[in-house]
């Protein structure tokens, strides 16, 4: 009787959201979906990625060294790493914050912190979609890390460890084995580190949507708005304020990625949270590319086979939320995917650049701010599509009292 009394609002109709709306109408909670943008539209973060259900991923950007490594990267003209200058001034007390991280004992707990919310994430998937037509979109694949050669691989050591003590070991594939595993990639590209039972979304746009009418079948309403306040009674939230009137409530999940941030501040929570912008590029009616999905080391691309031709994904750069796309990371990435794919045909390409909301520990906030009323959800970085339905889950579970078995301390959004 306490769930049905309910009634949520959820702040943003990416993964997180519809897996929160989902989650909730399954607990018989009263929700309604609030975004500017239709779900699983291109404006949206969760349209752009590279698809992968990564569970291995529990390895953050600021790994020991990388306060040494970092200037030379961002200086060098062939690495994935780009910064508009001008953005420097704003970029620099998050960036000081974020590289204070970058550390053995930081890089290990925050690692462990991921662990929780990456590694069943295909179960999750799977829990999610079963008996829905959003199953149609999540695939089991086996997801490949490509080196030039053992010594490569063993100078990413730090990081496989990280994996394996999260419970992820690879298989290695050299030589003829990696010809015969993917038999369109460069000659000079001759191991494979082969992580079994992982898996992709053949096109993420299109299975954001159809969750989304998942919910909306099971009850919930979409309501297309912009969030600007929220109004509260006796210090807990009661009514979100958008842009065509206010909707009552109970409970709020923020799940709005990067633009959870000014939200968030009109909570009293000041988060230091950063946009990368990310880019993608789709390669129409490809030939001769991969199989399966693979992240190509000496690119630091991610390749995977989808509906829409094959989805390139890796270039960060950092340059604020207000300026359009930059030319030298596409450049770079279709040069680098065509190193990897020498023979690769394709008919045309269609690019894409999306805001990864990167808080300066490198984990989401997930849990209620204070006594609000108000859950965060939001700050995934690079593991927002991965780790999305275990996410809504856990806020669902937290709104109706059915708690998920996670330590959530990690995540607490009153670390800040």
């Amino acid at each position: 009787m306490e769930a049905q009394r309910k009634h949520v609002v959820v702040v943003g109709a990416g993964i997180v959201g519809v897996s929160a709306a989902i989650w909730l109408r399954r607990k018989g909670v009263d929700v309604t979906i609030v975004d500017r943008n239709r779900p699983g539209s291109a404006e949206a973060t969760s349209y752009g990625n590279a698809g992968v259900l990564a569970a291995c991923s529990v390895a953050p950007v600021t790994a020991p060294g990388l306060l040494l490594k970092g200037p030379r990267m961002a200086l060098d003209p062939n690495f994935p790493l780009f910064l508009r200058w001008s953005y420097l001034p704003r970029l620099m007390p998050w960036l000081l914050r974020y590289m204070s991280h970058a550390n053995d004992k930081d890089t290990r707990r925050i690692a462990a912190g991921l662990a929780p919310i990456t590694s069943d994430a295909v179960e999750q998937h799977q829990s999610l979609t079963k008996d829905t037509d959003a199953a149609h979109w999540v695939q089991t694949t086996d997801y490949s890390f490509v080196y030039p050669d053992r010594a490569a691989f063993e100078a990413d050591s730090y990081t496989w460890m990280l994996r394996k003590t999260a419970g992820f070991e690879p298989e290695l594939l050299e030589g003829e084995a990696v010809r015969e595993f993917e038999p369109n990639l460069a000659k000079d590209l001759n191991l494979l580190a082969v992580m079994h039972d992982h898996g992709y979304t053949k096109d993420p746009g299109a299975y954001v949507a159809a969750l989304a009418t998942e919910a909306e079948k099971l009850g919930a309403t979409f309501h297309q708005a912009e969030v600007k306040d929220f109004d509260f009674t006796d210090g807990r939230v009661s009514s979100v304020l958008t842009t065509t009137g206010a909707l009552d409530c109970s409970d709020v999940i923020l799940a709005t990625g990067v633009w959870s941030g000014p939200l968030a501040r009109k909570l009293g929570l000041k988060v230091p949270l950063e946009t990368e912008r990310g880019y993608h590029m789709v390669f129409k009616s490809p030939e001769n590319g991969p199989s399966t999905p693979l992240m190509v080391t000496t690119g630091k691309f991610v390749a995977t086979p989808m509906d829409g031709g094959l989805r390139c994904a890796g270039v960060v750069e950092f340059g604020g939320l207000e300026a359009g796309p930059s030319k030298a990371p596409l450049e770079l990435l279709q040069r680098k995917v065509q190193q990897s794919f020498p023979g690769l045909k394709f008919e045309s390409t269609e690019t894409w650049l999306g805001h990864r909301p990167a808080p300066s520990d490198s984990l989401p906030l997930i849990g209620e701010i204070g006594q609000t009323g108000v859950l965060a959800g939001f700050g995934h970085h690079h593991i927002g599509l991965t780790a999305g339905p275990k996410t809504g889950r856990i806020l669902a579970g937290l709104v109706s009292g059915d708690r998920e078995n996670t330590d959530l301390s990690v995540y607490d959004p009153m670390r800040f």
